[in-house]
Formats: C-alpha cells, structure tokens, sequence
C-alpha cells in the first residue's frame, strides 16, 4: 500500500483534452499537469508519470535527477516503443500500458479492410463518383486465410473477429506452438519468408522491437503471393516501406491497407498516395468514439490498485510491460482486474 499520498505528473500536448476523469485521479493523489516543455517541473518528486501524450519522448530527454523518485509510468498506448530507452530499461520503474483498450476496435478495423479489398468497396466509391456503372464480381471472403503476425490481445481479437466470418486464421510469433486457442497453430516469426506465401491476407500487429523492426522486407514481401492484401495497423517501422512500395508498384503483392507509417504524418510526396492498390489511413484504427474516456478509467483502476493494495507496483499492477521483450507477456493482471 502507498505509505502517503502520491504525486501523479500528467504529461499531456497543448491540443490534447486532459483526462475526463481528472477530479477522480486528483481524489487519490496530487495531480501536476504539464506539456513537454513543463515536465522537469513537474517530474521532480513526483511517484507516478502518466503519459496521456502517449507519443512524446519527453521523458527520455529529461532522464536524470528529477526521476529519481518515480516509481511508476504509464502509457496510454498498447505499444511503447517509442517510450522506451535503455536507462529506463535497467531502472526500478514499472512501466505499464493501454493493453486491452484498443484490442476489439483494431480487429474491427483488421476485418473492414479484409472486407473492404474483397469487396472492391474503394473501387465502388471511386466509379460511384465518375458515375460509372460497372457490374463486377467479388470475392469470398468466408474460406479464405489470413496469417496474423502479433499473438497478443490485439492479434487474439482479431483471430476470433476472423474466424467469426469464416476466414482461416494462423498466428505467428516468437514461439512456434500448436493448440492456440485462438490461432490453432502460431508460426515461428524468425521462418516467416517461408511460409507467409500460403495466405490470403497478412496482418501486421505484432510490437514493435529491436526484433521485429523491419520484419516485412523485401525477401517476406516477395515470397507473398501476387494477389496478397497486406494489412499493417501494428508500426510502420514493421515494414520496409521503400520495399513495400517497389511490390506494389511491380503488382508483386496484391494490395496493401496501411494504417501506420514509417514517418507519421505520411509525406505527402509519398506515391502511397495515389496508388490504386493502396488504402491509406492516419493512425486511427483503435480510435473510436469514447476511447479517451476508457483509456482514463484504465488508469484510474489501475491507481486504485496502487493506492489500496498491499505490494510493491509491479505485483499490484495490472498490464505490467517486460521492459526487456517491449510487451506485456501474456498471462499478466490486466489493469481493472481486481485478481492479483
């Protein structure tokens, strides 16, 4: 149990609303709001930091003495690649994240893309506004295959999502195994040239590690087969996107559905663009109405636990992240969830 009355930095953006939930978090502890301009301020004594502008690396650039005394960070984000650096690695801190949140609206937006391409639905809007009438025939998408890189809770929403609709689903991650209950079989990543030339559609989530960083080269997308969708709502960084651009144009893949980039915004000279077999989103796939609100609850449960609960963070906590592997290894306490 916290011996006193913590003090949480909230490390927020200009353009960015505050928690809905401030006045219930400032009920449990003292709340210092702050930009990244403000933060060494606000870091100095402070317990807890949460990063509500869940892509600012203003923590790493202001390491040092005034976070000597944090205990606890948490990101309002499933990934936290781009929080992560070596010093914060070897600490004592617990870092946790937004594990759960986005898991149902992604696998969603996994599935609308699926239907989407086999259901020629851009191509239906773009004659639909040069008043063409072209008749067509689709695909089926029940019966057709989808591998999905990232066996975590997104990864698992989205195979259950899949299967719902008939689509045979095949995970992959860092260990091969058979039996997944949501995946049935889950591939070794390290072997993905050799058998990603077997599905349908490719869907990217897994995180984004030191590992898994350009995992989609140009030797993955060329052993994909020429009609494949592939569908990236993980991390631009998990595809060599100058690779992935040379298959598209030379139609050495079907077609791509990219809701993340490798530099965000995406270049506006870049010919993803434009490309016919390309559908481009910015970074929105988890983001659904309300998603704010929830994010702030998952924090105010999981400051409860840290508040009322005998322990030290890391065994109070819920999505606790290895800091080593980059993830919340499954098994973990999800935040909310009163087992310890």
């Amino acid at each position: 149990m916290a011996t006193q009355r913590p003090t949480i930095a909230i490390l927020g953006a200009p353009d960015v609303p505050p928690p809905p939930n401030l006045d219930e978090i400032s009920e449990l502890g003292t709340v210092r709001s702050c930009t990244a301009e403000t933060l060494p301020d606000a870091l100095a004594g402070s317990d807890i930091l949460l990063v509500w502008d869940f892509f600012s690396r203003a923590l790493r650039d202001n390491w040092g003495p005034a976070t000597a005394g944090l205990r606890w960070v948490h990101v309002c984000a499933a990934g936290v690649d781009s929080l992560l650096f070596d010093e914060l690695r070897e600490s004592d801190i617990v870092v946790t994240n937004a594990a759960g949140v986005f898991d149902q609206p992604i696998a969603e937006f996994v599935l609308a893309s699926i239907l989407a391409r086999d259901k020629q639905l851009h191509l239906t809007k773009r004659l639909q506004r040069e008043r063409a009438w072209k008749h067509r025939e689709t695909t089926r998408t029940a019966g057709s295959s989808a591998l999905v890189i990232g066996t975590g809770g997104i990864g698992r929403a989205t195979a259950r999502l899949l299967r719902a609709v008939g689509v045979r689903v095949t995970g992959a991650g860092r260990t091969a195994r058979e039996n997944d209950p949501d995946f049935g079989a889950v591939l070794a990543t390290d072997d993905l040239v050799s058998y990603v030339g077997q599905f349908d559609n490719v869907v990217a989530i897994a995180p984004l590690t030191p590992q898994t960083e350009r995992m989609i080269n140009a030797d993955v997308l060329s052993a994909m087969r020429p009609d494949a969708h592939l569908i990236n709502v993980g991390r631009g960084q998990l595809v060599d996107e100058a690779a992935l651009i040379a298959a598209l144009a030379s139609e050495q893949i079907g077609a791509a559905s990219l809701d993340v980039f490798t530099d965000e915004p995406l270049d506006p000279a870049s010919p993803l663009w434009v490309m016919d077999n390309v559908a481009v989103s910015p970074h929105m796939s988890g983001d659904v109405i309300g998603w704010r609100a929830e994010l702030a609850r998952q924090f105010l449960a999981n400051l409860q636990q840290y508040v009322t609960t005998d322990g030290p963070p890391a065994e109070v906590l819920g999505n606790v992240i290895d800091k080593k592997r980059g993830y919340v290894v499954s098994g973990g306490r999800r935040a909310g969830d009163s087992r310890l």
